[in-house]
């Protein structure tokens, strides 16, 4: 597997890498894509590598620091 890192990659490359890996994000038709997409620009633009970024967005979703209270799994029985 070639590097991903942004010392060894162009700006198109990783814009390739990004867009392969979260699929269309051309058609951003699901209403996550767009969120999803900027995301990972700080890496296309080559100012933070894709470990900085995952490990911040991680960080974020274990924390529950950006998000609603979680209530039930109304598929698992319990209340939505």
């Amino acid at each position: 597997m070639n590097s991903i890192r942004i010392a060894d990659t162009t700006r198109e490359e990783r814009e390739r890498i990004v867009a392969e890996s979260i699929g269309n994000i051309d058609g951003l038709c699901d209403g996550c894509s767009p969120g999803i997409a900027e995301m990972y620009q700080d890496y296309i633009d080559g100012k933070r590598e894709l470990r900085e970024i995952n490990a911040e967005f991680r960080a974020r979703y274990m924390s529950g620091a950006q998000g609603p209270d979680r209530g039930g799994c109304a598929f698992a029985g319990g209340e939505g």
